[in-house]
């Protein structure tokens, strides 16, 4: 098993990763603000900056405090520690939280507005608007909300992370003669955060009112006979990590049960309140969380952005989104054939979302009818509460076929599907594993196994993303399915070593981590420099979300010293300088952000002419080269070769539209090409892949 090498060079030579983070946080604020793009497309945007920014927070945040708060003398490759960190992105996050919201209000709401899609602010309401509000709050709003008056049999109650609530600043003797001056109301979630008021009423077409404007308007009617002085939404974010030592636990499934629900009520790392928040409440409200100044957010508007991402969706108004779009088919797998007969034939590449899912859902789907598929075995790590593929997989071992689900329970934010889904499987009789100790199964593979004229077919399904169909249509991926002897046979050795156990053989074309991955892509680019230094054509293109492995930038810093030209598509953090005289000249980094989102991993190397292309689960980042269980195969197909290479490469180092390009400092420019024609990457895919 390979592991990292100490980095033969300074930490000077790094870029930190919280803020690589953040930086691509600032690209997708950036189309948030693009004027080409539709206007309830600018919106979305915006509403993924406040997602990212939560789990950052949950996750990254989080974990540079628990360092901190742990006096963890650990420093960053960076050459930064935890505390220096911290600080960095305290300012940046405040920084891009401003400028999120002064794009908010200052030109989508009253862009939006003037496309009959109104926000309507209390001020403005009209009696008949008040009047419909006020009745909606009584009758929906009302029964379902739990105001707590703060005193010593009521306790400040326990919050759930990212929930919305409302501290309220009282004054006056309730029933009882209580005068605590102080309340929290609690919005459940079943309430919806925007609420569409009837259009005759609105005065729009579409007429939207926020539940925290109207709980401020008529808070007064929870607390009879008292007289509010203040009425803040605020909303706290908490450590979402969940921390098992699988090496301590006897059945992970159970104790990942029992360790859920707890995730709502981690440490607090963040809090936002309204801007107009009495310094008395803000100063309680961060005592109560244990936090301080650094940690507050005053928003200028709602604190809960990512709830305006259902808006879209609610209007009908096709000319403010992008223009609908169908993905193609290939022609070996039209609607009805027989995918294995397919296969037998030849390799089949589907690249999405410009081609469809639905050749892989068949795959599945006639696996799990067809009598002479004996097994089936597949590994889950991602795939949503409600899969076509795992009943697909449910169907299968009901009809007697052998079954066997890799099923990662560790999957941020994904346990409890993929906890329901293991249970559901082993109900019909499939086998289910939870992968290797200390290993998170990242993988994506598919295998099965069909008897034909009297002996044992194998067939096999590779991906870069997960078996999840919605997201399939949202994320840029590639998934080859083959039924190629050698291939299929490096799948059934990987199905052991996740089953089983026994020693790790050589497999003959895939490359797997924590075994070879991170050698055998070191060695592609070494390979690449001592072509360079011997005088021959060297080149090294790489698409991936992350790359922060040390080794791995290492070594790209000398292939480009020694004359590779080095072209890296890292639609995240890159903690790798490009472009540095002496260092890093002959590397450049590009940032492709867009409709769709970047996932797939493409790595390519020129091999004296031999073009090695591989596809992979995996990032170039030290977990997924030794922490993780990832697969990267070749693309052997020539012809599929050649579309890798077009499809996944080529067009977007020609993209001139989405395309950032980063300095040696870690900075982005939208790459400007003022005198060229316009290319889009996702542009084309849509055009040259998409069903007419």
């Amino acid at each position: 098993m390979t592991r990292a090498v100490a980095s033969r060079f300074p930490a000077s030579h790094y870029l930190n990763r919280e803020l690589g983070l953040l930086a691509f946080n600032r690209r997708v604020l950036a189309q948030a603000r693009d004027e080409r793009l539709p206007l309830l497309e600018r919106l979305r945007f915006l509403c993924i900056v406040s997602s990212n920014l939560d789990e950052f927070y949950e996750i990254r945040v989080a974990g540079l405090k628990e360092q901190i708060r742990g006096g963890s003398p650990v420093v960053t490759t960076d050459g930064c520690t935890a505390q220096e960190v911290f600080r960095h992105v305290t300012r940046e996050t405040h920084a891009i939280v401003t400028e999120q919201y002064q794009e908010l209000n200052d030109f989508l709401l009253p862009r939006l507005a003037g496309q009959g899609i109104r926000f309507l602010r209390r001020s403005g309401w009209n009696e008949a608007q008040r009047g419909w509000i006020q009745d909606y709050f009584r009758r929906e709003m009302v029964p379902v909300l739990t105001p707590i008056g703060l005193d010593p049999s009521h306790p400040f109650p326990r919050v759930l992370n990212k929930s919305l609530n409302f501290a309220v600043e009282l004054e006056g003797k309730d029933a009882f003669g209580r005068s605590s001056g102080a309340a929290i109301v609690q919005a459940p979630r079943v309430l919806p955060r925007v609420i569409r008021l009837p259009e005759e009423l609105a005065g729009c077409e579409y007429g939207f009112v926020f539940l925290s404007s109207i709980l401020h308007e008529f808070v007064g009617e929870l607390f009879s006979g008292m007289n509010v002085l203040g009425c803040y939404q605020f909303r706290v974010t908490r450590n979402s990590d969940l921390f098992v030592d699988e090496e301590e636990v006897t059945n992970l499934r159970t104790k990942l049960q029992g360790e859920l629900p707890q995730r709502h009520f981690g440490d607090a790392v963040r809090l936002e309140v309204a801007d107009n928040c009495s310094p008395a409440m803000t100063r309680f409200l961060l005592a109560q969380f244990g936090l301080d100044d650094a940690d507050l957010f005053r928003p200028a508007g709602p604190v809960n952005l990512v709830r305006l991402m259902q808006v879209p969706d609610w209007v009908d108004r096709p000319d403010l989104k992008f223009a609908p779009f169908h993905p193609g088919l290939p022609k070996p797998v039209a609607k009805g054939s027989d995918i294995f007969a397919a296969l037998r034939k030849g390799d089949i590449l589907l690249h999405h979302p410009y081609q469809s899912f639905a050749p892989v859902i068949d795959l599945l789907q006639q696996a799990a009818a067809d009598p002479a598929v004996v097994a089936i075995k597949m590994t889950v790590y991602r795939t949503g509460t409600d899969s076509i593929l795992m009943q697909s997989l449910i169907r299968a071992a009901q009809n007697g076929k052998e079954v066997t689900v890799v099923v990662e329970l560790m999957a941020r934010f994904d346990e409890e599907a993929n906890i329901g889904w293991a249970t559901r499987l082993e109900e019909v009789g499939a086998h289910v594993v939870y992968g290797v100790v200390g290993y998170k199964v990242h993988a994506k593979a598919l295998f099965i196994v069909r008897r034909e004229d009297g002996i044992l077919k194998r067939y096999v399904h590779l991906g870069t993303g997960n078996y999840h169909p919605r997201t399939a249509r949202l994320y840029s991926d590639f998934g080859l399915m083959t039924a190629n002897e050698e291939v299929t046979n490096d799948v059934s050795e990987v199905f052991k070593q996740l089953t089983g156990l026994g020693k790790a053989r050589t497999l003959k074309h895939l490359w797997q981590s924590p075994f070879t991955l991170h050698a055998n892509v070191v060695a592609g680019i070494e390979g690449e420099a001592a072509a360079a230094r011997a005088g021959k054509k060297a080149r090294i293109v790489a698409k991936m979300n992350s790359l922060l492995e040390p080794a791995v930038i290492a070594a790209l810093y000398e292939a480009s010293q020694a004359g590779v030209a080095v072209d890296l598509l890292v639609r995240g953090v890159c903690a790798l300088r490009p472009g540095v005289k002496g260092l890093s000249e002959n590397i450049r980094v590009r940032s492709i952000v867009g409709r769709f989102l970047e996932h797939h991993r493409v790595f390519y190397f020129f091999a004296g002419g031999a073009e090695k292309v591989y596809l992979s689960s995996a990032d170039w980042m030290e977990r997924n080269f030794f922490r993780r269980i990832e697969l990267a195969f070749p693309v052997i197909d020539a012809k599929l070769k050649r579309r890798v290479i077009a499809e996944g490469l080529k067009c977007y180092l020609a993209d001139n539209q989405n395309s950032w390009e980063m300095d040696g400092q870690g900075s982005y420019r939208r790459k400007a090409s003022p005198r060229a024609k316009p290319r889009s990457a996702q542009a084309e895919l849509m055009e040259n892949l998409g069903k007419a």
